[in-house]
């Protein structure tokens, strides 16, 4: 039995000495680093065993995930549960479950609509551009941070969602809408009308950079290029990102030759991402406001600094940092800021945002759109050189 007992031990002990270094190797070669593996294995075994209430592996996973993310102080780095990595991907691909409108959320605790898609329950219930949601299914928004008021409107199609709207100086009032299968479109454009002098000006709005966002524009600035477009507004206002190829792709269409954006990592190694095109023949005019981020203020800063078109609005979000998404095994994912970006003059507007040329607020009683009349304004003296 002492036999028996000694082979056990010395097994065990074999056995602890192979994990440990194979930890060692993984683990880039340190004891300090071996050590804290250890640390997390035996917290989590013991939270597991010992712990009064109901946990389950996956549980204990998931906070250490999210824990780590939150270690690096980092609000773009973030761990994403089943539910919100799905949102995510459907913000960059596909279609969702939703109303049909585009939202904008000028300050904490509010939510206003922005444009109202053809077709969609949204425009059948007759919600307007400038209508402010207040309350979703009865619960007031004041609280709610944007992405969860984006939460509560979308849903499986088919499904209701009663909407309470303020609309200008009427009572708030109720609206029921059945949610639909929603084709992300996220490029429109249009010939803005009644000009005094016939000028034939574009005006492109884009929402967000998905998966279909270069595709959508290019067609949009051809169907206007058939028109006798003669100068192109691009309106980026509340547009938060998204894809840094479809940005550049954009960018490619209206830059010349040259540097568009470049991106550095922590170990200074630097990518550059370069137009290849001849530029674009007409003028340009971008409108940017506070809630215009990331691969928006890419391309609002490439056409400034390429001295390519004049911006206007108000100075920008200033988030110019990239992030890397990576999925993990059970639906879930990680966002991880793996580079800072840097204009085409070598700027960082991380925290600084990107300086319109020509400031214009935009009254929030105001029943014109202040900043678009301001860019009509621009565009129209540029015609005139």
């Amino acid at each position: 039995m002492k036999k028996y007992i000694l082979v056990a031990a010395a097994s065990a002990m074999t056995m602890l000495v192979v994990i440990c270094a194979v930890l060692f190797c993984a683990l880039g070669g340190t004891m300090e680093r071996v050590t804290d593996a250890v640390r997390l294995i035996g917290t989590w075994q013991y939270v597991e065993s010992r712990y009064v209430g109901d946990i389950t592996e996956r549980q204990l996973m998931d906070g250490a995930i999210a824990g780590m993310m939150n270690a690096l102080g980092d609000k773009h780095s973030v761990y994403m549960d089943e539910e919100k990595f799905k949102q995510l991907t459907e913000q960059n691909e596909g279609s969702f479950g939703g109303i049909g409108v585009v939202m904008a959320f000028p300050e904490p605790g509010t939510c206003e609509i922005m444009t109202v898609m053809e077709g969609t329950p949204g425009e059948a219930a007759g919600l307007l551009a400038k209508d402010a949601i207040i309350k979703v299914d009865g619960q007031d928004i004041k609280e709610m941070q944007p992405e969860e008021i984006a939460k509560k409107i979308r849903g499986p199609e088919g499904t209701e969602v009663v909407l309470t709207i303020k609309r200008q100086d009427q009572e708030p009032f109720d609206v029921t809408l059945t949610r639909a299968s929603i084709p992300l479109i996220t490029a429109k454009g249009t010939m803005v009308k009644d000009l005094p002098d016939g000028e034939k000006i574009g005006y492109i709005r884009i929402a967000s950079f998905s998966e279909n966002t270069a595709k959508e524009f290019k067609a949009e600035l051809a169907s206007l290029k058939e028109q006798g477009m003669q100068g192109l507004i691009i309106d980026l206002r509340s547009n938060p990102g998204g894809l840094l190829s479809d940005c550049v792709a954009i960018a490619s269409d209206l830059l010349p030759e040259g540097e568009i954006v470049s991106l550095v990592d922590r170990r200074g190694n630097k990518e550059i991402y370069k137009s290849t095109g001849a530029g674009a023949d007409f003028p340009i005019v971008v409108l940017i406001d506070e809630n215009s981020a990331s691969a928006s203020e890419i391309l609002a800063g490439a056409i400034q600094d390429t001295q390519c078109g004049t911006i206007v609005g108000k100075k920008s979000f200033g988030k110019g940092s990239v992030q890397n998404v990576i999925p993990l095994f059970h639906g879930d994912g990680i966002k991880l800021t793996i580079a800072k970006y840097y204009t085409p003059s070598g700027r960082s507007i991380d925290g600084v945002g990107v300086e319109p040329d020509v400031e214009v607020e935009q009254p929030k009683e105001a029943t014109v759109d202040e900043q678009l009349q301001k860019a009509i304004e621009v565009m129209r003296d540029k015609l005139k050189e």
